[in-house]
Order: structure tokens, then sequence, then C-alpha cells
């Protein structure tokens, strides 16, 4: 299993094979696909590793800075921006997708502190259907390649996370300050709990093999952060406590929770990054002394 981890001052590959890249530079975001991933630096510069185990190289730029997350869809990379935006990238470089500059709803997108939204996460199921999630609007939903969008959720719920089950394509979960979300029916209704949660206020979520995720604190601030586990299938959350500190120094952030199969990682603020084979229910220390997290995927 491999665990990158972008940081505020490059790529590190931990696990069996370690290795670095892009020293000093600002990893933005990650993305597997297949047996390769993708890499955003500084929000604009998009790199692209094959599979195997070859080197990373530089794919292009973006046309506009402010790229914020990163998927893999059937018919190219996604890429989310500043102000809402979202753009495809293929051998042709990159394209605006225009139809989401006019998602239903798009007006009342806001962030309480009055700048422009953000994308701010990206999902993509085993049916292509996509899910973006802005900051604050809701997540909107694609089930034609991007052609078309529809909201799913109300703005107010200020997502920070969107995610799908890999085991159930239909099944949607968002890490939002209002709690945890699931959908599944492929977003078309939605229950927000929090139950077992010490606090609602929630930014990262991952699915490990039927497990749940999530990052929960009591606000912004990352005040008493905790990481918890729940059966994706429901039932109320347990914190996860083996091998973890009491309390996180700050929130784990959106994408610095990732899972794969039963392993699931953890990166911080700190620098730190939390390993678990178990689902979450027991974690170890992989790596310390990093700079601060950005991003974490697992694979193969």
């Amino acid at each position: 299993m491999r665990v990158l981890v972008g940081t505020a001052e490059g790529l590190r590959e931990l696990g069996d094979r370690e290795a670095t890249a892009f020293d000093g530079r600002e990893v933005t975001a990650l993305a597997p696909d297949g047996a390769g991933g993708w890499a955003l630096l500084e929000g604009r510069v998009l790199a692209r590793r094959d599979g195997g185990d070859g080197g990373w190289r530089e794919a292009g730029r973006l046309p506009a800075g402010g790229g914020t997350c990163l998927a893999a869809a059937p018919a190219g990379l996604l890429v989310g921006t500043a102000g809402a935006g979202l753009w495809r990238w293929s051998a042709a470089g990159a394209v605006r997708v225009d139809a989401f500059d006019r998602v239903p709803g798009r007006e009342g997108w806001y962030t309480p502190w009055g700048d422009p939204p953000d994308t701010r996460s990206i999902a993509v199921d085993g049916t292509g259907a996509i899910y973006v999630n802005v900051h604050v609007g809701g997540v909107a939903r694609s089930t034609d390649g991007g052609a078309s969008w529809r909201p799913t959720l109300d703005p107010d719920t200020d997502v920070h996370q969107v995610a799908v089950d890999p085991g159930r394509p239909r099944r949607v979960l968002v890490a939002s300050a209002a709690g945890f979300g699931s959908s599944e029916d492929g977003g078309e209704t939605w229950r927000l709990t929090t139950e077992g949660l010490h606090a609602h206020y929630l930014r990262a979520v991952a699915v490990a093999e039927g497990t749940v995720l999530v990052s929960a604190s009591t606000g912004p601030g990352g005040r008493r952060a905790a990481l918890y586990r729940r059966p994706a299938a429901g039932g109320p959350f347990e914190r996860c406590v083996e091998g973890l500190p009491r309390w996180f120094g700050d929130n784990v952030d959106t994408h610095c929770l990732a899972a794969h199969g039963r392993t699931v990682a953890v990166g911080t603020e700190a620098g730190v990054v939390y390993l678990s084979r178990d689902a979450g229910r027991a974690f170890a220390v992989l790596a310390k002394g990093l700079p601060p997290v950005r991003a974490v995927v697992l694979g193969p």
C-alpha cells in the first residue's frame, strides 16, 4: 500500500517504498487514478504519475490559478477552482465545464466572510455520476458527464467534503458544519446526524470497506478535534482512540483523511501521519516531522 502525502513543502511517498518529489512546492491536492495519480502544485500546475514505479512529470498548467481539488473521472480529470469553478483536463488541455456555471441556485452560494465560494471537493461514483461540493453551496450532481447539473443539498448545510462509498455507488456522504450527511439514492434525499459525536462541525469523510470515518471538532478553529467511525449502513459514531492523541491540535481537514480497502490514513497540520489497517479501530504513527499536510491518498 502506497501512502502519498501532499504537504506545504512537497510530496512524500510513505510505506514500503519511500520517495519525495516537488521539494519546496506546496502540493495543493492529490487524486488517485487507477495505478497512477495526479497532483496539483501551488494551485496551478498539474503533475501526473502513471502506473508502476515511474516518476512524476508536469502535465500542464491551469489557464487560471486557484485550483483547489481533483478527481479522476471517465471523461478526464476534474479540477475544482476558487470562485466555484470546474474544469476538465485531458490530453487536449483544460476545458471549463461551462454547464457547472449554470447550476440552479448558484446565485445563492456564498461564504460567511464575504468572499466568492470555492469548489472544495469532488467525488465520482461507480456509475460515473459526479458530485461537486461548493463551500458554501451544497452539493451539485451530474449524471451525464457534466453536461447538466442539479443541486442536491441545501447550501446552508455548509458541506466541507463529499465522498461516495465504493461498495455502494449511490451512497453519497458528506462532512458538514451541521454534522454527517448520508444519501442512499444518489443525493435525492439526505439524512443528517450527529449521533455519538462530541460536536457537529465536520471537515473530512472517508469510507474504509463498509466503515465511515469522519473528523469532528467544536468549530473552524479546530478546538477539541477528534476522529470517529461507524458502519456505513447506519448507527451511532464511536470515537477512534487507540494510537491517536486525546485531541488533535487542529481540524483534520478536507482531503487529509483517506481510505483504501481497510487501510486508513490521517494527515495533520502538525505534520504527523497516522495509519490504520483495520478500518480505524487502531492507529499507529507512520511519519512525523513533516511540513503541514494538505492531502493524503492511498493506493496500490
